[in-house]
């Protein structure tokens, strides 16, 4: 399988340099030059567009910021599906809304190209290290042609049904992991204000039942104002993509929403 990869910051970057690393042949493109600059010493291709990256790959991995991004890229006369061969794949490993994902599935399929939505949960150092989870939504016979190469920067990958269903699965982790940031947060002030060091909380709590990836991610960090200058707009876009999928399916978001809505205020991001 010949694999174009488009996304290369500091999680597609590892991403991409695993697949290589696997001896795949690979073909890369990016709308800043200075991304492609760690890949000078390997054997991957570099494509002057979109299109001609297409045309080079049966597999192509998005890992952009957006939804405006993923039309960006796959639309226009420069864009993949101009170029993608019958057969081929465009996983998107981007958090995007689902629709995006359907109505890119709806354009490809049009020209016997398959989609699946592909989020992914760990960062560059997991990316590095091949321990990625990456959420698999889409057809079962496309999901398994493409997973060694996924299993190249992830383990575990989890296929969790029909399109549309790794890019909820994502949202609702992100929308967790928001709420869990203002109850963490919350209750290291309380810690401060009744005489326990929050260090020294996060140092017990990390060995107990209140434990959580959020409480040691502030720890690690130095704490939610830091957090938000790095991530805020990031799970602020995903909280509104969750609560617009509950509103339109009328389901209640409850405590989980309100948590995290909570957070956002917290970090100056209000949904």
């Amino acid at each position: 399988m010949k694999v174009g990869f488009i996304g290369l910051g500091s999680q597609g970057g590892p991403m991409a340099r695993r697949i290589v690393e696997a001896g795949y042949e690979t073909t890369l493109w990016a709308r800043r030059p200075a991304t492609l600059q760690p890949f000078v010493d390997t054997p991957a291709k570099v494509a002057e567009s979109p299109a001609e990256l297409a045309a080079a790959s049966d597999l192509v991995c998005l890992c952009v910021v957006g939804d405006a991004d993923i039309g960006e890229i796959t639309g226009g006369e420069d864009g993949l599906l101009v170029a993608m061969k019958p057969g081929g794949v465009i996983a998107v490993h981007s958090t995007v809304h689902p629709n995006t994902c359907r109505a890119l599935a709806k354009q490809a399929g049009a020209q016997g190209v398959s989609v699946i939505d592909a989020p992914v949960s760990g960062g560059g150092p997991a990316a590095s290290e091949g321990r990625l989870l990456v959420m698999v939504g889409g057809d079962a016979d496309v999901v398994e042609r493409c997973r060694p190469v996924f299993e190249t920067y992830a383990d575990p990958v989890v296929h969790l049904g029909d399109l549309g269903s790794g890019q909820t699965t994502k949202l609702l982790n992100n929308l967790l992991f928001t709420a869990n940031l203002g109850t963490a947060a919350t209750a290291l002030s309380l810690a401060d204000a009744l005489g326990v060091a929050p260090d020294r909380l996060t140092e017990v709590v990390s060995r107990g039942s209140g434990n959580s990836f959020a409480l040691n991610a502030l720890g690690g960090i130095g704490g939610l104002e830091r957090l938000a200058g790095l991530a805020g707009t990031l799970l602020q876009k995903d909280v509104r993509l969750i609560a617009e999928l509950a509103d339109a399916a009328a389901a209640a978001g409850g405590a989980v929403l309100d948590a995290a809505d909570a957070t956002l205020a917290m970090m100056g991001n209000p949904r």
